[in-house]
């Protein structure tokens, strides 16, 4: 399973420690993952997604995960999430809202 964020597209970086004797070793910098489960209204469903903290409060201040996908441009959203919203997209056009 990858270290990546589905929102914000946040990965591993790579650094290094630097000790008080100034010897630096190489290290990795993981995000802040959490296992999250969000629901969606129009798809009437729970989704399992691996979320930054960050992230998730992104999605809860756009007021949930169908109001931040629908809202977001296209052009700014990771390939998850773009599929997430296509998804959503079909969801809403076939219930006619």
């Amino acid at each position: 399973m990858t270290k990546k964020c589905i929102v914000s597209g946040k990965m591993p970086q790579s650094g290094n420690n630097v000790s008080k004797s100034n010897r630096k070793t190489r290290r990795t910098f993981a995000p802040n993952l959490q296992s999250v489960s969000l629901y969606s209204e129009i798809l009437g469903s729970s989704i399992k997604m691996r979320l930054t903290a960050n992230g998730l409060r992104t999605v809860e201040k756009n007021g949930g995960l169908d109001a931040y996908l629908l809202s977001t441009p296209v052009s700014k959203l990771t390939a998850e999430a773009k599929e997430l919203r296509e998804r959503v997209e079909k969801a809403k056009a076939s219930k006619g809202l």
